[in-house]
């Protein structure tokens, strides 16, 4: 599953991200495109107090993808 939160600054990347791990298959992992640096803090600490581990990498110009998956 992917969520685009481009564009979106805190905390909607944050609020929308733990929307979509509610509703996502414990066999599942969400990405999550962002262009907001502090989301690279606020998503993954967010998503790991739900039990999520995050890998981010850089996939353009101050863009940012983040993969959440069960840990």
């Amino acid at each position: 599953m992917q969520l685009d939160g481009r564009g979106e600054i805190c905390p909607y990347p944050q609020v929308k991200t733990v929307a979509a791990l509610k509703k996502l298959d414990p066999s599942d992992q969400l990405e999550v495109l962002t262009d907001h640096p502090p989301a690279l803090e606020t998503v993954p600490a967010q998503a790991a107090r739900l039990g999520y581990v995050a890998d981010i990498s850089e996939v353009g110009p101050a863009e940012w993808c983040i993969v959440l998956r069960k840990g």
